[in-house]
Order: C-alpha cells, then sequence, then structure tokens
C-alpha cells in the first residue's frame, strides 16, 4: 500500500508539474508536498504558488493557534529556496532563533501536524532534533547558529562527506557576541560554511539599486567563479601565490569592491566572502544565487534583505506589535484580546509602572534590556525617560557588564533580562558585577515555568545558578506589593547587586498599587500557624501553596506556611524556628529543586544539626519540562493546587510519592 501510496503521489506531481502555468486549478499545491524532496521536480512559477500557499496557510493555522507570526512570514522564499537547492537532511540548515522557522517546520513533513504547534504534546515551537531529523539544532536562544553549524562544516569536512552546512541568521541575533565569535572563527578554519545574513531592517542599507544587482549576479556567477579559482589554481601550481598571498589578494579584492560599491563590511574584514544585499522574495534571484555559490570553497555570507510579516498588510506595517500576536482575524487584521477586566496586572507591568515611579523621584536611576522592552514593559521607562533606557539588543552579556558600568559610575541601573536568558551572562554577573559589589539590580522576568515556548525559555535555574554566588541578594515577590517592595528595597536599602524574580502572567491583587517601603534584608515571615507540618515556599507559587492548605483545612489538616522571601542571605531566626517545632518540612519553589530553596533548607538543617526532620522538596525535577500552557505544565508538575495537595498528605503519611515528570 505504500508503494501504491507513492506512486500515486508522485502521480499526482507529475501532473502538477505538466500543468500549464496559466491554468487555475482548486488544488493547493501546499497539499502535495510532504518532504523537501517533492520540491525538485516543480517548476518556477509552481514554487512561487507554493510560496503563496505557504503564507497562507500560517496566516490561517496562526489566526487560531499563536505563535511566532512576522519572521516566519518573511523567511518563505528563502525556506523554499534552501529545501530546493540543497539535499535536505544530508545537507544541513541550522536555523537562528526558530521564530524563522514555521515555514520550513511544514515542508518538512509536519503540515498536518502544525496545528498543535506550541501545544502540549504537540510540535515544539522552536527546532528540535529530537522531532524531526531535519531539525539540525536547537534554536531558542539567539546567536548560536554559527558556531554550531560551522562545527558541523569541519566535521562534515575531517569526514570526507561533502556535505553542504548553512546557517540562517537574523540581524536581530548577529546583535550576540557569540555570533561574532564564530564568525571570527569561521575564517580562521578550513570550511565551506555558507552564512545567509536574515536583514529584516529594511533601514540598515539603501534599497537595492542597479549597480549592486549587478555586482551581486556577477560575484555570485559560476563563470565568474570558475575563472577566480582557476586563475588561483594556476598561480598556486607556479608557486607564484602562497595561502598568506591569498589572503592578502582576497583583502585587496574586497577593497576594491568596496570602493566600487562604496560599502564596506565587517565579513569581508574577517576574508569571508561578501555576496549582496539582494531581495530575499526574489525566489527566482534567490535560487539562482545560492545555486551559484553553493559549491564555492571556504567561508561565504549571502546578505538578504526581507520584511516581517512580508505578505500581510497589518503585520509589515508594524513589526513589533505582530512579532507574536496571539489570535486575531485574518480578514480584518483586528487582534483579539480576551483579558477580562478589572483583572490582575502582569507582573511584568507592574514592574514597569513602579520602575516609573522610582525614576520619576531619582534620577540616578536607569534601565537597560537586551532586546525585550515590551516583552519586560521597560516600554514603560522608554516612553517617559528614554535618555535614561538602554535596549541593547540581544546581547545579555554585553547588558550586565554596560550595567555594571553605569553603577560604578554612581548610577543606579535595573537591569531586566529573561531568566533564562540571563544564563547567557553568567560569568559577567560573577566577574563584571558580584566580585565588584556594584549596585545593579537584576530583574529576571518569566521565572519558573513560561509556557508554550518550552525548555528553551522556562525560567527554571537561576536560583540554583544564582544562590552560589557570592555578594548577591536573592529575592522573590510573594504577590506585587512585594515585587514594589523589592524593588523599594534594591533602590534603597541595599548598595549592592540584588536579584529579583517573578514569574510571566497576571498577578494576584487588583490593587497592586501600594506604598513601597524598605524590607529586612533576609527575613521571611509566617503566613500562617499549623501543628502538622511546616511549608516554607519563595515567590508567588505560595499563593498556590496558600490555597491548598485552605482546601485541606476543611479535611482536618493543620499546616503552617512560611513565605521566605529572600533565598539569599536565607532567614536562618525562621529555619530555626520551624526546625524546633516540626519534624515534617516541605519546601517549595517555581524552579529546579537541585540546588534551590529545597537544597538551602537541607543544608541549613545538616549545618546546624538538626536531626529526625523529614523534608519534602517540591519543585522542577531534574528534566527539561516540555511546552504547554502553564496550567497543564504545573499539573504535569505537580506545582498546582491538587498536585501540591498530593504532595502535603503524601508528606504526612511519610510516603515519598513521585511525580508523572521524574
Amino acid at each position: 500500500m505504500l508503494f501504491i501510496f507513492r506512486f500515486l503521489r508522485n502521480d499526482r506531481l507529475f501532473i502538477l508539474t505538466n500543468m500549464p502555468e496559466n491554468q487555475n486549478n482548486n488544488i493547493s499545491l501546499l497539499q502535495s508536498i510532504d518532504y523537501p524532496k517533492d520540491l525538485k521536480s516543480l517548476s518556477l512559477a509552481q514554487l512561487e504558488t507554493l510560496c503563496k500557499d505557504l503564507r497562507t496557510f500560517i496566516i490561517d493555522q496562526l489566526s487560531e493557534n499563536p505563535g511566532h507570526f512576522g519572521s516566519s512570514l518573511g523567511t518563505v522564499e528563502l525556506t523554499v529556496a534552501l529545501h530546493y537547492v540543497y539535499n535536505t537532511p544530508f545537507d544541513r540548515i541550522v536555523w537562528d532563533v526558530g521564530h524563522q522557522a514555521y515555514s520550513h517546520k511544514i515542508l518538512t513533513g509536519r503540515r498536518d501536524k502544525f496545528h498543535t504547534n506550541r501545544k502540549f504534546g504537540g510540535l515544539a515551537g522552536f527546532p528540535n532534533p529530537e522531532e524531526s531529523e531535519y531539525d539540525t539544532f536547537s534554536a531558542g536562544h539567539a546567536s548560536n547558529s554559527i558556531s554550531a553549524a560551522l562545527g558541523m562544516a569541519v566535521a562534515s569536512s575531517l569526514k570526507h562527506e561533502n556535505k553542504h552546512v548553512v546557517a540562517v541568521i537574523g540581524d536581530g541575533s548577529l546583535t550576540g557576541g557569540l555570533a561574532y565569535e564564530g564568525l571570527n572563527n569561521a575564517s580562521s578554519q578550513p570550511n565551506d560554511l555558507l552564512i545567509i545574513l536574515n536583514d529584516n531592517d529594511m533601514a540598515i542599507d539603501d534599497n537595492v539599486g542597479g549597480l549592486k544587482d549587478y555586482l551581486v549576479k556577477m560575484t555570485t556567477s559560476q563563470a565568474y567563479n570558475r575563472v577566480r579559482n582557476d586563475v588561483y589554481q594556476k598561480f598556486k601550481k607556479k608557486n607564484l601565490i602562497t595561502e598568506k598571498g591569498k589572503n592578502f589578494i582576497l583583502r585587496f579584492n574586497n577593497s576594491l569592491k568596496s570602493l566600487i560599491t562604496k560599502q564596506q563590511n565587517i565579513f569581508e574584514g574577517l576574508n569571508i566572502r561578501y555576496f549582496g544585499p539582494m531581495d530575499g522574495h526574489d525566489l527566482k534571484g534567490l535560487i539562482r544565487t545560492i545555486q551559484n555559490i553553493k559549491d564555492l570553497k571556504g567561508p561565504k555570507l549571502l546578505h538578504i534583505h526581507t520584511i516581517k510579516g512580508k505578505g500581510y498588510k497589518p503585520a509589515e506595517e508594524s513589526a513589533t506589535e505582530w512579532h507574536a500576536p496571539g489570535k486575531f482575524n485574518k480578514d480584518t487584521g483586528e487582534r483579539i484580546i480576551n483579558q477580562a477586566k478589572d483583572q490582575p496586572q502582569l507582573y511584568q507591568n507592574v514592574f514597569g509602572h513602579t520602575l516609573v515611579e522610582l525614576a520619576e523621584k531619582d534620577k540616578r536611576i536607569v534601565g537597560v534590556t537586551p532586546a525585550m522592552p515590551s516583552g519586560c514593559s521597560m516600554s514603560f521607562m522608554m516612553k517617559e525617560f528614554p535618555e535614561r533606557s538602554f535596549d541593547v539588543g540581544i546581547a545579555e552579556a554585553h547588558a550586565v557588564t554596560y550595567a555594571g558600568g553605569l553603577a560604578k559610575e554612581e548610577l543606579i541601573p535595573f537591569c531586566n533580562i529573561y531568566s533564562s536568558f540571563m544564563q547567557r551572562a553568567y560569568d559577567q554577573v560573577i566577574h563584571d558585577v558580584a566580585l565588584q559589589k556594584l549596585h545593579v539590580i537584576f530583574c529576571l522576568d518569566r521565572a519558573g515555568l513560561v509556557g508554550e515556548d518550552g525548555p528553551t525559555h522556562h525560567g527554571a535555574f537561576d536560583l540554583a545558578y544564582m544562590r552560589c554566588v557570592p555578594n548577591l541578594i536573592i529575592a522573590s515577590p510573594y504577590n506585587e506589593h512585594y515585587l514594589r517592595h523589592l524593588m523599594y528595597t534594591a533602590t534603597y536599602g541595599n548598595d549592592g547587586p540584588f536579584v529579583i524574580r517573578y514569574p510571566r502572567g497576571q498577578g494576584e491583587l487588583k490593587d497592586w498599587e501600594c506604598e513601597m517601603k524598605i524590607l529586612p534584608i533576609g527575613k521571611g515571615r509566617k503566613l500562617k500557624d499549623g501543628s502538622d507540618l511546616a511549608i516554607i515556599s519563595i515567590g508567588p507559587i505560595g499563593n498556590t501553596v496558600t490555597k491548598a492548605i485552605r482546601d485541606l483545612e476543611t479535611k482536618g489538616y493543620s499546616v503552617a506556611h512560611y513565605d521566605i522571601i529572600f533565598l539569599k542571605p536565607i532567614d536562618k531566626d525562621l529555619l530555626n524556628e520551624v526546625a524546633a517545632k516540626f519534624t515534617k518540612v516541605m519546601t517549595v519553589e517555581n524552579g529546579v529543586i537541585n540546588g534551590g530553596l529545597g537544597s538551602a533548607v537541607l543544608e541549613h538543617f545538616s549545618d546546624n544539626d538538626f536531626r529526625n526532620i523529614d523534608v519534602t522538596r517540591v519543585g522542577l525535577p531534574d528534566k527539561f519540562i516540555t511546552h504547554g500552557s502553564i496550567a497543564e505544565l504545573n499539573k504535569l508538575c505537580e506545582l498546582d493546587v491538587d498536585g501540591i495537595k498530593k504532595h502535603i498528605v503524601n508528606a504526612l503519611k511519610n510516603e515519598k510519592i513521585e511525580t508523572s515528570m521524574t
């Protein structure tokens, strides 16, 4: 049956391929494409129709099932061209930031599953090698494609596999330092890597003109490069040129080209052959150019211009808003926002409003964020105090050290970074801030489980990886009032580095505004008395604990609850009080249990010779957590009300339970 199916499908492709190009038909060409090899028999006109089908499909799907919209619409032609020219998955395409890769997923066997994108149990929102052999490398954080692809290209050379490797990097990702480390190394390692710079900011360069078009066609033509190589080989054979001389000539050639085009770029300075810029929506031109340069020896870079949201006018006109717009009416472009009125604010908005409030009263306060002003609500500060607000691009390591420099000159920087992205700046936190005891306030947004973006974005590790760093104060607020108190405390009750972590999503309080006060650093608080068991929690997950305790009280359980507030310095008096009164203790945190709050409590009990205390640690297991809604993931990890109730009951029964994630 499989043979018959393949025969019929190929026959259908044959009919489509030989259909007159101007004949109308109601068959979506996309439905006939299951894998990239199906592209090989299509004509250029059919490939262009396929691009239209892809855009329609993406718009239809994402209007109902939200995802990253604008970037994927911008790479449709590039994706089709790459899979048409190359023999994937043998040839490798490495995507930087999975925002660009929806067309890639659709063309590589996942079209009929795409409606499950970012849903629990469905397709991941980013390239994932466990999901498909066409996804060559994980792509959730930015700037890693060049380094990964270079490793693959060198490996191919060492193994004599004759494998083509392509890195696709967006201009936003090119602000990351890792990209430049990869570029620098690519110029010194033997490789034939092709880097495609997907430049979706039209203001970066002039529009492509006639002379530039001519130069692109000439320098990417097979004839030009064949003559170029023949001349080099003859000179080399007669010992008239060395490798050092080759690099000199290459630099001279690049200088001449810069003179003619009145352009210079860093890539040619690194001896990486540069082609472009060219229109990234010109499918014919892309195919021709990639075919012409794919077999050239040595590293090379093709610079293309694309439009975020290409083919959908509302997205083209407002790229930021349509980066990930949520549900929308595909016919009118109206975004569907279901947030009910009179609801608690998002934690990020409470941060943003509070930062403005503090900055209004203190000119020393400045804001720093790496490319996430809207996502973390630093945009509020940018609107009110643009001269004191800094978006440094996708450059977390730079953001931290830059904030350190600001603090060194007695300003008070609030450095706002997503928890998972802060991992990229760990050395800078230690070396450039903590070691010097600089007054930098790190606000880690998206701490804990973040939902549909999945394992690359969950803020699972910050409590554990920050706790071991000297000089850091680490805290997490129980609710919005305590977020404000902690921001105020970090500013005026402290003169060193301070870490505040809070989750994605809504808070707990409709009346989030309050008069701010300085909290005693390293002091927690008792929320409730009890006699059977004591729970120590940190951060907003304490509200879930409160609800679980309230439910169990109706069944006769007596559970005490403490909000530790500060992980470091931890409240030793509070822990001593708990140890003196209880033999059963539970810790609850929205982070990995290895190294976090639970570990800190166990260490204190051990160091102070508290014996016969049964400690149950509840948190994220030693696994990477999948994607899905936050509610689904909390249930999976048993961090919802029912899960915590289950842990409490079993702890009182002296039963250690295994969660579904164990």
